[in-house]
């Protein structure tokens, strides 16, 4: 039982299939919003064209979505969350890996250099791996 046949998926295939073990399994899916039955023919063709226009609304949603950054990107905005990292600290960061630390002696020496991470807290391999881009790991 589902308060919106379009919350178990917005996905044809997903919903088909899951219509599909529902019926193996001997258990049906009821939409109480709509009063769809799919343990009857006309209950199951009616989620079955319900489901499509969920999918279709997500694609267009997403659609919406890629087009309203595109404009935003053209704009000049820049989007995504600030970053929290100053760029003194990136520099440091890259000069101790550069001079041969691995991620770890990094996370060490800024700690021990009294640097101050974005939340206050202790300076770690996956932070140190998160500033230093792909191509610098080691």
């Amino acid at each position: 039982m589902v308060a919106k046949l379009d919350r178990p998926s917005r996905s044809l295939l997903d919903f088909a299939g899951f219509v599909e073990r529902s019926r193996k399994h001997g258990w049906s899916l009821i939409a109480l919003d709509l009063g769809v039955d799919t343990s009857t023919p006309s209950g199951e063709m009616m989620a079955s064209v319900i489901a499509t226009f969920a999918q279709f609304e997500r694609r267009l949603i997403g659609q919406r979505t890629k087009d309203a950054l595109a404009v935003k990107r053209a704009q000049g905005v820049v989007l995504g969350r600030p970053r929290e990292i100053p760029e003194s600290t990136i520099a440091r960061i890259r000069e101790l890996h550069d001079a041969g630390l691995g991620l770890a002696a990094v996370a060490k020496a800024l700690n021990g250099e009294g640097v101050q991470t974005p939340r206050n807290g202790k300076w770690h391999h996956g932070v140190v791996g998160r500033v230093l881009p792909w191509e610098l790991r080691s």
